[in-house]
């Protein structure tokens, strides 16, 4: 009879020991738990959130006319950038492509960001780039003599004017810093 109490007394330990072990694992991450991304802050100040999608960007560009503009805030991936300075980039906007360019050529991004998840800051708009600055960006980019001079004809352009960008934050970003926050 006291075996069979002891080994009562003994189950009756082992499995209030389990009970307790399942009250203190760590509960799944699920779909609501989003992990945050750190961020490089270019340019103004901004937050990451509210900011539409590259996507509902190209809506927005699909509706505009030539001269239109529209404040925004948008998140997207670099595509490209300026591996001179990284003084513009390129962000895809659903099918296009729209080429950022820097306020007042205050800040540059890194020359080492393609592929980095960015939120930019300003004025979305259409605009059409003319042959020489099409030329000149091609030289930028890296493009042969052949390519740069087959560039005969003006494109409309999505155009984006940011104030301020985040980018993904990432091991040594090789950024430029404008000639205008650099000391005598």
């Amino acid at each position: 009879m006291r075996s069979l109490l002891s080994v009562l007394l003994v189950m009756t330990l082992l499995t209030s020991c389990k009970e307790e072990n399942k009250e203190e694992e760590m509960p799944a991450i699920n779909d609501e738990q989003v992990e945050e991304i750190a961020y490089m802050n270019y340019g103004a100040e901004l937050s990451a959130d509210p900011a539409m999608t590259s996507s509902e960007l190209a809506s927005k560009y699909a509706q505009m006319k030539e001269g239109d503009t529209l404040s925004v805030t948008v998140k997207g991936t670099i595509a490209d950038v300026c591996p001179n300075k990284g003084c513009w980039v390129k962000l895809p906007v659903g099918q296009d492509t729209a080429f950022v360019k820097f306020k007042d050529y205050a800040f540059f991004l890194p020359k080492n960001g393609q592929g980095k998840e960015v939120v930019l800051e300003g004025v979305a708009y259409k605009s059409v780039t003319p042959v020489d600055e099409l030329k000149h960006y091609a030289e930028d980019a890296g493009k042969s003599q052949a390519e740069i001079d087959a560039i005969d004809k003006d494109k409309v352009t999505l155009s984006f004017l940011a104030n301020g960008a985040l980018v993904e934050k990432f091991d040594n970003p090789d950024v430029n810093v404008p000639e205008s926050e650099m000391e005598d």
